[in-house]
C-alpha cells in the first residue's frame, strides 16, 4: 500500500523552505569574520599607492547579496596629517592582490577620523580591502603614520568591528628613490650608499634598462645625490656607461654591481663596477673566462668624483693590477668600501679561481687610489661581502655564503693576506643566500657598534631587518633589532651613517629602490 503524505507534512516542508530563504536576508554580525592587520612596510613618498592596513572580510556561502558601503579609520597619533595627500581603498576577492585591486573609494579630506564611501558587492568566501595612502613628495622622514581600522558598514545595516591580528605599530616614512619603469628603465638593482665629507648622500645602482636580469645585458651605473639627508634627491645621472666598445651593442657592454667608497682624507668618491664585454645573452657569472682582456674576461673598472659627486671621471680599468690571469672572474663586492684609520682605501671583492670556485676578498690602495692590490680568498664558496674595521684595527669581512642558511665572517690583520674565521661565522646571522650590509657606528654613549641589515630569513628574501652588535659582531641581540620591510623583495641593501643620530638605508623592493632614515636610538 502506498503511504499518503499528510497535508500537515507538506505545510511543514514549505515552512522550512521559506524560513531557510528568509535566513539569507537576515544575517547577523556573527555570520561574518572581519580581520585587520598592519604590514611591516614603509609608506613611501613619490609613490601613488602604499599598503597601510589589510582587511579581510569572510562571509558564508549564502550571503553573496551583501554590499560594503563604507569603511572608517582612525589616524590619531600620526605625526603630521599634512604629510598625507589622499587616502584610498582597494579591494580584491579570494586572493590578496593590492597592486591589481579595484578602487573602492578615495578621500582627499585628511583628518583624525576618516570615512570612505563606495560600493563593493561581496562574494562568498574571503574579500580583501586595503587602506592605501599617498604622501607629499617631501616630508620629514622621521615622522610616523598611525592608522587603525574602526569599522566596515554593510548594505544590510550591519556595522562590523575588526579583529586585529598581529602587532599594531606606527609605520615609517621612506622614499621610493627609483621605481619600475622610471626614466624608461625596467629595473633598478644593487644599491650602494655613502655619506660624503660634506654630508651629501650619494646612491649608486644598476640601471637595468630592459629587464631585471643580471649581466650580460644593457646595464649602466646610475647615481642619485641628496644634500638634505635623503629627504629629496637630485635627478638621476648615469656615471658609468661603456657604450658600444669594440663595435658591440650596448647589451654586450653592460657595467654594473657597483660599490662606492669615500676617501675620508681627500674627499674623493670612488665607484667600482664590473664591465662585461661580448657574450650576449649569456650570464656573465658563467661566461667570463680566464685571461686579462675584455674579450676574455670581465673587467674591474673605477670612476671617481672630486667635487662631491657633481661630476665624474672617465672609466679607469684596474684589472691588470689585481686579477690573476687564471681566474675566471674578478669583481667588487657590491655595496660600499671604507677608509681605514691609516688612510688605506678598501673595497670588498670576489673572484672565481681557475676551478670556478668563488672566494670573497678585499682590494686596497695605500696611495689614494693610484694603485691597487688584492688579498687572498677568505673562504671558499663565498661571494658578495662587506667590510668594516674593528676597534683593534683588524678588518671584518661579512660574506654571502652559497651554502645557505647563515653568513660567513672572517678576520684579517694583514690586509687580506691571511684570514681566520670569526667566532660568529655561520652561526649568528641567518640569511637566504643574499647580499647584505654592514657598517660601523661610533655612538656617543654606546661606543663603537656594528649595524647589519639583510633579509632576516633562512629561506626567502623577506623580513628586511637591522641588527645591532655591541661586542664587535660576536652577538646580535634580538631586542636590538628593527624590521623595516616584511614582504618578499630582491633583498640587496646598503647603509650609511648620516649624522650622530641617524643612519640611511637604501634597499631593494621588486625592481625598485627604497630609502629610509632611521634614528639609531630606535635600536636601543
Amino acid at each position: 500500500m502506498k503511504k499518503k503524505v499528510s497535508l500537515f507534512a507538506v505545510y511543514s516542508i514549505v515552512a522550512i523552505v521559506i524560513l531557510s530563504c528568509g535566513e539569507k536576508k537576515n544575517l547577523v554580525v556573527s555570520d561574518f569574520t572581519y580581520e585587520a592587520s598592519q604590514p611591516v612596510l614603509p609608506i613611501l613618498t613619490l609613490k601613488d599607492k602604499n599598503k597601510v592596513i589589510q582587511m579581510k572580510l569572510t562571509i558564508p556561502q549564502e550571503s553573496s547579496d551583501i554590499v560594503v558601503t563604507s569603511l572608517d579609520f582612525n589616524l590619531k597619533g600620526t605625526t603630521d596629517l599634512n604629510d598625507i595627500t589622499d587616502i584610498e581603498i582597494y579591494s580584491s576577492f579570494k586572493e590578496p592582490r593590492f597592486e591589481t585591486g579595484t578602487k573602492f573609494g578615495i578621500s582627499k579630506e585628511i583628518a583624525s577620523q576618516v570615512q570612505i564611501e563606495g560600493h563593493q558587492p561581496l562574494q562568498a568566501g574571503d574579500n580583501f580591502f586595503w587602506l592605501s595612502m599617498a604622501l607629499k613628495d617631501s616630508v620629514n622622514l622621521t615622522n610616523k603614520i598611525i592608522a587603525n581600522s574602526v569599522s566596515i558598514t554593510l548594505s544590510n545595516g550591519q556595522v562590523l568591528k575588526p579583529i586585529v591580528s598581529g602587532t599594531q605599530t606606527a609605520q615609517r616614512i621612506g622614499v621610493a628613490l627609483r621605481q619600475h619603469n622610471q626614466d624608461n628603465i625596467d629595473t633598478y638593482r644593487i644599491p650602494g650608499l655613502v655619506t660624503t665629507n660634506t654630508g651629501t648622500l650619494i646612491a649608486v645602482y644598476d640601471n637595468r634598462y630592459e629587464s631585471s636580469v643580471d649581466l650580460q645585458a644593457d646595464v649602466d651605473v646610475g647615481m642619485s645625490r641628496s644634500t638634505d639627508g635623503g629627504t629629496t634627491w637630485e635627478p638621476m645621472k648615469v656615471i658609468m656607461d661603456m657604450g658600444e666598445y669594440g663595435g658591440k651593442p650596448q647589451n654586450e657592454n653592460g657595467i654594473g654591481d657597483p660599490s662606492i667608497l669615500v676617501d675620508r682624507n681627500t674627499g674623493t668618491i670612488w665607484v667600482a663596477a664590473v664591465w662585461a664585454h661580448g657574450h650576449g645573452g649569456e650570464r656573465n657569472w658563467h661566461a667570463s673566462k680566464p685571461g686579462m682582456t675584455p674579450e676574455e674576461t670581465s673587467q674591474f673598472v673605477l670612476v671617481k668624483s672630486e667635487d662631491d659627486g657633481i661630476t665624474w671621471s672617465d672609466p679607469i680599468n684596474i684589472t691588470s693590477q689585481i686579477k690573476k690571469p687564471e681566474w675566471q672572474l674578478l669583481l667588487q663586492g657590491p655595496g660600499k668600501g671604507i677608509t681605514l684609520k691609516d688612510g688605506t682605501l678598501v673595497f670588498p671583492a670576489q673572484f672565481k679561481d681557475k676551478d670556478r670556485m668563488p672566494h670573497s676578498t678585499i682590494i686596497y690602495s695605500k696611495d689614494k687610489g693610484l694603485t691597487w692590490k688584492i688579498g687572498t680568498g677568505a673562504r671558499s664558496n663565498t661571494t658578495e661581502a662587506q667590510v668594516v674595521q674593528l676597534e683593534d684595527e683588524s678588518l671584518m669581512l661579512n660574506m654571502r655564503d652559497n651554502r645557505g642558511g647563515s653568513r660567513a665572517v672572517a678576520i684579517t690583520k694583514d690586509l687580506g693576506q691571511t684570514w681566520e674565521d670569526h667566532v660568529s661565522s655561520r652561526k649568528a646571522l641567518i640569511e637566504p643566500v643574499c647580499m647584505a650590509s654592514l657598517i660601523s657606528f661610533d655612538h656617543r654613549e654606546k661606543g663603537k657598534i656594528l649595524l647589519f641589515f639583510n633579509p632576516n630569513n633562512e629561506k626567502r628574501r623577506s623580513n628586511m631587518t637591522i641588527k645591532t652588535s655591541f661586542d664587535q659582531g660576536i652577538t646580535w641581540p634580538t631586542k636590538n633589532q628593527l624590521e623595516l620591510y616584511e614582504e618578499s623583495c630582491y633583498g640587496y641593501s646598503c647603509m650609511t651613517v648620516i649624522d650622530e643620530n641617524h643612519i640611511g638605508i637604501l634597499y631593494e623592493g621588486i625592481k625598485e629602490l627604497y630609502f629610509e632614515r632611521v634614528n639609531i636610538n630606535e635600536m636601543f
